[in-house]
């Protein structure tokens, strides 16, 4: 693997410390990736604004994320599954589009309403993924009702998101802003915009919203419990965040995503010496509950539950607790925790009572 390093684009960005463990723990990785195929593809579910439809994922294999290049964020591992070298051609990049049609043709009754297309950083970067192809693809979906790419906010433009909202395809970015606060989005998280460069993201899509004859908003990620932040530190925090995003312009649906620990990553480093432990899914159900009333779509979709390296709880109730968010997501209706209990939520609510900065994990 090349070694990351910073260009004149991120230099001066995030916590100078966290760059370069990161970029330590990075140049690690020795896996190699085609670049003809997809990262990943699968078929599923999703609650929108149109309802909940059938949705087809594609995560397409580019260069990676450039911010994760130079150091980047303390809990994603993504950029270790990015091809060498850092660029991906047209050519390659459409290939992977073929193949992720043909495995809805094979594994779908019929098309899919949404299409959801991820990079392990920012679709709407032109250095991942060319305006070129990324034009080609506006043009491939364009007869599906919605699709859905993943960016930084500093990418988001209403000329780049008019090149899929021209052609009447309901178009939502979804921004990593992992939290509200933005001494935890840099200080634990180690991204280096401001909870400001979000507002202005929503409000070139909302700008986007108003010039095309299509919908056009944000969805914000969120990032429940990043490191350094107890139990109940990162479900206040996540509450709060859920909030402020809900009251921002343009920002329609908010998916809180529990940190899992993955390879290459400074989480995985805490995780190995016994420094942190993933949410437990009581938490998720205890936000989601907290955030029924807010005006957008709140969901969640714990990867990894149950395992070690995901969010879990006694490894009993797991399943249960996770069917229950899944409910959440699609009913928003926050009757549904009502239906699961177990032995370990007393556990649960002695950590939300007693667990600090200096003594987490309390409990594993």
């Amino acid at each position: 693997m090349s070694t990351p390093s910073p260009d004149a684009y991120e230099q001066g960005r995030g916590m100078d410390a966290h760059n370069a463990v990161m970029r330590d723990i990075r140049a690690e990785r020795s896996e190699t990736y085609d670049p003809t195929q997809p990262t990943r593809v699968w078929i599923d579910e999703d609650n929108t604004p149109d309802g909940v439809v059938n949705s087809l994922t594609i995560i397409l294999n580019t260069g990676g994320c450039r911010w994760a290049r130079a150091g980047g964020c303390t809990m994603c591992g993504y950029v270790a599954e990015s091809v060498e070298g850092g660029s991906v051609a047209h050519e390659d990049l459409m290939n992977q589009i073929e193949v992720c049609l043909d495995h809805e043709t094979e594994n779908a009754d019929a098309p899919a309403e949404l299409i959801k297309i991820y990079t392990s950083g920012s679709f709407l970067d032109e250095r991942e993924v060319p305006a070129e192809t990324r034009q080609a693809i506006a043009e491939t979906f364009a007869d599906r009702n919605r699709i859905v790419v993943e960016s930084l906010p500093d990418f988001v433009s209403q000329e780049k998101i008019g090149d899929f909202a021209d052609h009447g395809i309901a178009t939502d970015v979804a921004v990593g802003l992992e939290t509200a606060t933005d001494r935890v989005r840099h200080d634990c998280v180690n991204k280096y915009f401001d909870f400001s460069d979000f507002e202005d993201a929503c409000a070139e899509a909302a700008a986007a919203d108003d010039t095309f004859d299509a919908d056009v908003g944000i969805k914000a990620y969120l990032l429940m419990k990043p490191p350094f932040l107890a139990e109940p530190e990162a479900a206040a925090d996540m509450i709060d965040s859920i909030r402020r995003c809900g009251d921002v312009d343009g920002c329609h649906t908010v998916s809180m995503n529990p940190t899992n620990v993955q390879r290459y990553t400074m989480v995985d480093e805490l995780f190995f010496k016994g420094g942190y432990r993933p949410p437990w899914l009581w938490s998720v159900a205890h936000v989601l509950k907290e955030t029924a009333d807010v005006d957008a779509i709140v969901v969640s979709d714990p990867v990894g539950h149950g395992s070690d390296r995901g969010a879990h709880n006694c490894g009993e109730c797991d399943d249960r607790v996770q069917t229950a968010i899944k409910d959440f997501d699609k009913r928003q209706d926050p009757s549904v925790f009502e239906q699961v209990s177990c032995e370990c939520e007393a556990t649960w609510e002695l950590v939300m009572d007693e667990e600090t900065s200096y003594n987490m994990p309390l409990a594993r």
